[in-house]
């Protein structure tokens, strides 16, 4: 393998693919990187065998080959090279990588890429072309609300169900729930619903470029995989095993109180209540009043702590219904928010004892569902 490239698209390839990187394996090869020629271009791979993360850069070739060298060392040298070409040359007798850039020549000792496992392709006939904004903006309200622990494996990923011209996404933890519904380019045929980790979804938005055109989502027929190919950059990750509980019963069928409140300044009350909610399990009171004739409808989001002090926010706000107060995880409140687009948002409650529900207004294709705290009154 002879090779040359730009020193910043190596380093920007580096640090797509070095996310699925395996820390800690009982291979050596997974700590690995794996840079092959391919078309008249480089690809570099990583996998930690749950993940598989590949893209592709320009680069001028003089001799194919391929070879995988440490991750984590050829990344930091690559980052500190100067900003211009560089050389690389294997020498395959001794798996040697030759790093040559300006004044700057390395040596880094590889393994074999015979022993990297072996990427699947794409399915190019069975697949559905999504709209990367669309992909990324459904990701991003759907995906953190998944749980973070292994405890439950299916609650750690985001179920995705695709059907006719729809994809919807949800994803819980066991305290509050996601659920995300968007328009597809493509036309779905024959429904199917699978449970994706929610990490490889959150690095699939990372990778995805403003001016990428679609993104093409296939699954390689009895691998129990899924892959997301993005023109210069693919993801392959494996599925989830297991029932996603059934969540349509979680969601409430009616409210007596639908508050409308500013997202920005709603959101802006709910970080600053958690400031002092952190020593009580993020808990926060969310207080609604209806208003009269003579005072305005507000709300307020208090919190208090007996180490370091409480505060309470005022938010005008539109309501309809009945006055409530009602407790909330104010730190899982604000994540909400902050994925919230419109610049209102509904919170329609029950009572003190029910999950609240935020909605964007004027977007009736995203619901987040709140499970409420207890609090001493």
């Amino acid at each position: 393998m002879k090779i040359s490239c730009l020193q910043d698209n190596l380093a920007k390839g580096l640090s797509i693919v070095g996310r699925a990187v395996s820390p800690r394996s009982t291979l050596p090869v997974l700590g690995n990187v794996l840079l092959a020629v391919d078309n008249g271009r480089l690809k570099l791979s990583a996998t930690n065998l749950e993940i598989v993360i590949t893209c592709w850069i320009g680069a001028t070739v003089q001799d194919s080959g391929a070879t995988t060298v440490p991750a984590r060392t050829f990344s930091e040298l690559v980052n500190n090279l100067p900003a211009e070409r560089v050389d690389l040359s294997l020498n395959k007798t001794t798996e040697t990588l030759h790093v040559a850039c300006g004044r700057v020549q390395a040596n880094v000792k590889g393994i074999n890429a015979d022993e990297f496992p072996v990427i699947p392709e794409p399915d190019q006939e069975n697949r559905v072309r999504m709209e990367p904004a669309v992909l990324k903006r459904v990701i991003s309200q759907v995906a953190f609300a998944a749980a973070t622990d292994d405890s439950r494996p299916s609650l750690t990923g985001v179920l995705t169900s695709f059907e006719g011209n729809r994809v919807m996404m949800a994803a819980t933890d066991g305290f509050r729930l996601s659920v995300r519904s968007a328009h597809i380019a493509g036309y779905v045929e024959k429904p199917f619903s699978v449970i994706i980790p929610a990490r490889a979804l959150n690095e699939v938005a990372r990778i995805l470029s403003d001016d990428l055109e679609a993104v093409y989502i296939s699954m390689p027929a009895g691998r129990n995989q899924i892959i997301f190919d993005m023109d210069n950059a693919l993801l392959v990750s494996q599925l989830i095993d297991g029932k996603f509980p059934d969540y349509q019963p979680i969601i409430p069928s009616r409210h007596n109180t639908r508050t409308v409140l500013n997202t920005a300044e709603f959101a802006k009350a709910c970080r600053t209540a958690d400031i002092f909610a952190r020593e009580s399990s993020n808990t926060a009171r969310v207080a609604v009043e209806p208003g009269d004739g003579l005072s305005a409808a507000y709300a307020t989001v208090a919190a208090n702590s007996k180490e370091t002090g409480d505060n309470v926010a005022q938010v005008d706000a539109s309501v309809e219904g009945m006055p409530i107060e009602i407790a909330f995880n104010v730190k899982f409140m604000s994540d909400a928010l902050s994925v919230i687009e419109t610049p209102q948002v509904a919170l329609e409650t029950t009572n003190a004892n029910e999950p609240g529900v935020l909605k964007p207004v004027g977007d009736n294709d995203f619901v987040h569902i709140i499970m409420p705290m207890n609090f001493n009154r």
